[in-house]
């Protein structure tokens, strides 16, 4: 495995996702959960994931895509709304580059006050979060999410009057 020194530099693309992207949006949803966070469940196939992305996400959330600008394939993407991050989920090789941050701020850009969802156990997203000027406002024994895993949701709120995140 290549250290981050050793990695390709590669550029990216962002733009909003449409119905051609949902299989695979729906791939790396699956590759992000099954590398980052292997505590969690398998609970879906990835033709269910696919049908999920297609028929809920995209008719809920306004969703962007990461694509690298040499092979030209989705490798992260954010889903969300005018409150709420539903989804935001990297490739591996396309995490710790500043990818994330840039997704997150279409959404902060979309909208004054953002929540989002992170499971407890996944230190680095909590880490991530917090560096983005988000605040943890609740910790639950996970009851309530489908994977039956204590999570943490967190809220930004915009320092300007304008709606526009500070990026």
């Amino acid at each position: 495995m290549k250290t981050k020194e050793e990695s390709v530099e590669r550029d990216y693309s962002i733009r909003e996702g449409g119905h051609r992207d949902m299989a695979e949006v729906a791939k790396v949803f699956k590759i992000s959960k099954e590398t980052s966070l292997p505590f969690l469940p398998q609970l879906h196939t990835p033709e269910e994931d696919a049908i999920f992305f297609t028929e809920h996400v995209l008719n809920k959330d306004i969703v962007y895509v990461a694509i690298t600008d040499d092979t030209k394939e989705i490798c992260g993407f954010i889903a969300f709304n005018d409150y709420f991050v539903d989804h935001l989920y990297l490739l591996p090789d396309a995490q710790g580059v500043g990818l994330g941050s840039r997704l997150l701020n279409v959404a902060k850009n979309h909208s004054p006050y953002l929540k989002i969802w992170a499971f407890q156990k996944n230190a680095i997203a909590r880490k991530f979060y917090a560096k983005q000027g988000f605040v943890e406002i609740e910790e639950t024994d996970g009851i309530d999410n489908e994977e039956k895993e204590p999570d943490v949701l967190f809220e930004w709120r915009s320092t300007i009057g304008t709606g526009l995140a500070v990026t």
